[in-house]
Order: C-alpha cells, then sequence, then structure tokens
C-alpha cells in the first residue's frame, strides 16, 4: 500500500508519526469491516431501519458517560497505554463475532452488546489519539500532520468496506477474523512509538480539572463554533447507517454494492487530504469551511434522490473531499488553540459533540428513516446541513472570518 499523504516534506522523517499513521490505516480499516459485517448481518436478522439507527445510538452512549473520565485519562496517563487498550477491546470484540459467525450464533442481541463494546473502546480511542498526533511532530508539521491523520482514516474507509464486502461475499467469518488480525497489528505498532522524553507533570484528578475542557472551550468562542457547527451538521446529515437499504432496496447492488458505497465517501476525502498534505489550506479558512459544509449539504441530497449506483458513489465521493477538508480546518483550529495539557480533555469534550454526533446522527437517520423512509431521511439531513451552515455564519462572525490558523490570542497579540 502506498502513503503518499504522509509523504509531503518533514512528516516522513518523524517515525513516532509514521508508526502511528500505519496503526490508525489499520484500525480504522478492522472498524470499517466491523461495522460492514454488523450492519449486513443486522439488517438480514431484523429487516429493520429503525435497528440500524439503534447502532449508532448505542455508540452514543458511551461517550456521554465516559467524556469526563477519558479527557482526564488522556491529560494524566500515557496516550499510547490507553489506545492500546482499547484496540485490545476492538479485538476481542471482533473475536466474539468470528466466534458467533463459525457456530450460526448471530444475534441482534449479540450484535448490540459487541456494538456496545466497540463504543466504549472507541470513545477512548479516537479523541486519545487525536490528542497524540500534536506531539509527535514539531509545532510547524502540525497542520500537515493534521492532514496526513486524516488520510490514514481515509485509506482505510476506503481499502477496509470495499475489502470486506468482496470477502464477505465469499465468507463472512474470514472479514470477522481478518479484523482481529488488523487490530493486533495496530496495537503492536503503536508499543513501537517512543514517547519524546518524560511526561509532563499533570494536574492533580480534582472536580475542577477534569471540567477544565469544557471550561476552556466555553471561554473560546472560535472554538465553540467550530465544534457544534460540526455536531448539527452530522447529526443531521449522516447517510452511513442507512447504507445497507439503498446497496439492498433501492440501488439493488447486494454487499459489494455496500462495500463500494462505504469506500466512495473515502476516496474524496482521500484525494483531499494527500492534497492537503502537500499544499495545506493557509488563508481564507473561515469562509471555506462553510463553503465545504455548503458541498457537504448538496452532495447529500444528490444521493438522496440518485437510483443509479455510479451517480450515488459519485455523490458519496464528493461528499466525502468536502468533509475532509472540514475535518482538516476544523481539528487544526482545535488543536492549535488549545494547550497539550488540556487536548486531552478538550479532544474528549470534541468527540462527545463531534465525534459521537456520528453515531448519534445515524441513530437519528434510522429512526426518520423508519417514519419516513430512507429517501426522505437523508433529504432532510441534505437540507439541514444547509440550513445550520447559514445560521451559524449569522450567530459566529467570528469563524467567517478566520484567515489563518492561528490562536485568537496570538492574532490580538500582534494588534
Amino acid at each position: 500500500m502506498s502513503v503518499p499523504a504522509i509523504a509531503s516534506p518533514g512528516l516522513m522523517q518523524h517515525r513516532p508519526f509514521v508508526l502511528f499513521w500505519l496503526a490508525r490505516v489499520s484500525t480504522t480499516m478492522g472498524y470499517q469491516m466491523m461495522a460492514l459485517v454488523i450492519g449486513w448481518q443486522l439488517y438480514q436478522l431484523t429487516n429493520s431501519a429503525f435497528d440500524l439507527g439503534l447502532v449508532g445510538l448505542i455508540q452514543f452512549v458511551p461517550a456521554v458517560f465516559l467524556t469526563l473520565l477519558i479527557g482526564h485519562a488522556a491529560d494524566r496517563y500515557d496516550r499510547r497505554l490507553i489506545i492500546r487498550v482499547a484496540q485490545a477491546v476492538y479485538a476481542l470484540s471482533a473475536a466474539l463475532i468470528t466466534a458467533a459467525l463459525v457456530v450460526h450464533a448471530v444475534t441482534p442481541g449479540l450484535l448490540f452488546g459487541v456494538v456496545f463494546l466497540i463504543g466504549c473502546a472507541r470513545a477512548f480511542e479516537v479523541p486519545t489519539g487525536s490528542a497524540l498526533v500534536p506531539a509527535l511532530v514539531p509545532a510547524a508539521l502540525v497542520t500537515r500532520a493534521v492532514g496526513g491523520w486524516t488520510s490514514a482514516n481515509q485509506v482505510a474507509i476506503i481499502s477496509g468496506p470495499a475489502l470486506g464486502g468482496l470477502l464477505y461475499a465469499a465468507s463472512p467469518v474470514a472479514v470477522a477474523g481478518l479484523c482481529v488480525l488488523l487490530f493486533c497489528a495496530s496495537i503492536t505498532l503503536v508499543s513501537f512509538i517512543v514517547a519524546k522524553g518524560p511526561l509532563a507533570a499533570r494536574e492533580p484528578p480534582t472536580f475542577s480539572s477534569i471540567l477544565a475542557g469544557f471550561k476552556f472551550i466555553g471561554l473560546k468562542r472560535r472554538l465553540l463554533g467550530v465544534i457544534t457547527l460540526d455536531l448539527f451538521v452530522v447529526l443531521l446529515g449522516g447517510v452511513t447507517a442507512l447504507l445497507p437499504i439503498f446497496a439492498r432496496d433501492i440501488l439493488a447492488a447486494g454487499p459489494i454494492g455496500l462495500g463500494l458505497l462505504h469506500s466512495a465517501p473515502a476516496i474524496g476525502a482521500l484525494t483531499t487530504a494527500v492534497l492537503l498534505s502537500r499544499f495545506p489550506v493557509e488563508r481564507h479558512i473561515g469562509p471555506k469551511m462553510f463553503a465545504v459544509v455548503a458541498i457537504y449539504g448538496v452532495t447529500t441530497i444528490v444521493f438522496g434522490l440518485s437510483t443509479w449506483l455510479p451517480l450515488s458513489m459519485v455523490a458519496l465521493a464528493l461528499l466525502g473531499a468536502a468533509d475532509s477538508l472540514s475535518i482538516v480546518i476544523r481539528f487544526s483550529l482545535v488543536q492549535i488553540e488549545t494547550p497539550d495539557d488540556k487536548r486531552g480533555r478538550v479532544s474528549a469534550v470534541n468527540y462527545l459533540f463531534v465525534g459521537s454526533s456520528n453515531t448519534l446522527g445515524e441513530f437519528e437517520s434510522g429512526a426518520v428513516a423508519a417514519w419516513l423512509g430512507a429517501v426522505s431521511s437523508v433529504l432532510i439531513g441534505g437540507l439541514g446541513s444547509l440550513l445550520i451552515a447559514a445560521i451559524w455564519m449569522l450567530i459566529f462572525p467570528d469563524l467567517r472570518r478566520i484567515d489563518r490558523f492561528e490562536p485568537a490570542d496570538a492574532k490580538e497579540a500582534k494588534l
């Protein structure tokens, strides 16, 4: 597998980042393939759009109850250890699904239980990984590292579902077993990452320190605007949970088509991430962020109206490209404006409001689809994304005026 997105000048010279990039590809491939297996198995067993949405709700619950613990742990303990433990839970979950497939004992209850385990582990792994990225490269390379880190996800989201769909047609057991191997490989790669010197002194676990992430975001209006913008856009605009319905009932594409649909957004996102790692966004940050949110909404609408697989894939690819640029801009703003000793707690809050909105958005999509149909659910999401972008431009004018990646405090100091 080529790694063009991390080949930008400087990043390849930082071994910890390269190891983490490879680990991220492996973990995300496994996660995406597991999502494909669980989604297809669940829809075969229940034929319920609501149950597909329930998968997202089950993953959302751990993020809500564990946010304060996750953030403090990521700022107090070795972030590499937290990531490895979470990945071990992924491996255990994949092993349970593999065993159930072998003995033909897959049930909705088992699938929901595994989803809950994965949700708990992901609630720790994603924000901790986000907080770790800036520590793997010099400050001057943080924006490029964000582009490279994003590309790791997209490489995996392309190859994982596509490979999973092909293997699933031959043997679902092979897909689940491969997930176990991918998670174990990621644990090994993270184990080889060497920390830069001893851990800095951390705050003791007081109630005030645990809430520091919320307080910090509350004081930074730009952060609040960025995080809540993504929260509502993803909450309304998510289509992932409904892909099994589109693949089977609307596009008549089967599990291979489902894998292609899962991969399509990542094709666009990877292309964007590769370009951003070499040609990072440096000017007119705010206007570009709102522009890509609008593109995200429009392409969601096109996907909802399409009944032709190639058009659906193109719409999802453009959606993924817009989302990738939006992620790099938002993630860079959050990391640049947050000091390292608070990154774990801020990343945990960011995951609660942004990352977990993906899973809650899946529940919203499934619930609306069960009520109004899958196509109506997607169209409502796309129109809602456009409306949210317009409203946020009015109530957070500072966001649309952002020109460069620099903390607001630094900009004020120059004046």
